[in-house]
């Protein structure tokens, strides 16, 4: 909106809702507007590659999960070094700040996602290993981060590029109990005569512990827990939320679901410039 660009600086937007169940689309927006050339209207956002910031965080948390931590372990939210090398080359150095820069000392792995603290994210990826961690989000459905050579510890907090579409299909495993649908635009494809070319079939696999979706929705739909962050702003009943802002403010995500229903939305600037 125009309130959004001025008070924001965010000239673009895009959003996409899914049937988790059935894995078709039930409303795609591209662009704030498709003949806006100023912003590059015409591109479609949804399926660009743009960093997801922590609404990555929930796919590492799960893979912890299927390794046996639980929402009750305990990870430590104090500023550390994660560089092995860094008093040699200080360019190698990684140290990341919490959002608020305060570290809360221990804390809930609960706490950690619900809150979207930094430290114990890194901290879960760090146990949980960079090999484990792209197998879960390539399971959900993340496609193309590639070799885990291009990434370190920095995955968690959304140093991969995704697309709008990936995620939402993604976090649809979570709303469907860890059942995954392929994300589908076309239900049928018929030709002149009316004969059909093409037509929906169900592309549905389980690809995470039924028990392990209940717990991410469970945290993500916690009020309670997510308070110390978001206030009173992400309150709504049976609803899921996870929000992502890349460093460099480049880039805003929040991704919400029901059994019912996935929302994706993505806000920011086609040509990069941060918010």
């Amino acid at each position: 909106s125009a309130e959004n660009q001025k008070a924001y600086n965010a000239s673009n937007s895009a959003l996409l809702a899914v049937d988790p169940k059935t894995g078709q689309i039930l409303s795609m927006v591209g662009s704030k507007y498709y003949f806006d050339k100023t912003i590059d209207g015409a591109y479609n956002v949804v399926t660009a590659k743009r960093q997801p910031g922590s609404s990555f965080k929930p796919f590492v948390y799960a893979a912890g999960f299927q390794k046996g931590y639980t929402p009750e372990t305990i990870l430590f939210d104090v500023r550390t070094e994660f560089s092995t090398s860094c008093v040699s080359d200080p360019k190698t150095c990684y140290n990341p700040d919490d959002f608020d820069v305060l570290f809360k000392g221990p804390v809930s792995i609960r706490a950690a996602l619900a809150e979207s603290r930094n430290v114990p994210a890194v901290k879960m990826l760090y146990l949980v290993g960079l090999d484990d961690a792209l197998s879960m989000a390539k399971n959900l459905g993340i496609t193309g981060l590639g070799d885990k050579s291009r990434y370190g510890l920095s995955l968690v907090l959304g140093g991969g590029e995704v697309s709008l579409l990936d995620m939402t299909t993604a976090y649809g495993v979570f709303a469907n109990s860890g059942v995954k649908n392929n994300t589908v635009g076309i239900l049928s494809v018929k030709d002149k005569e009316g004969g059909i070319v093409e037509q929906f079939e169900s592309s549905e696999s389980n690809v995470l512990d039924k028990n392990i979706a209940l717990i991410v929705n469970d945290i993500l739909s916690d009020p309670v827990a997510r308070t110390p962050t978001f206030g009173s702003s992400l309150t709504l009943p049976g609803v899921a939320f996870k929000t992502g802002t890349t460093n460099d403010n480049k880039d805003a995500w929040i991704m919400g679901y029901t059994p019912n229903i996935v929302v994706g939305v993505w806000s920011g600037n086609n040509d990069n410039k941060p918010m």
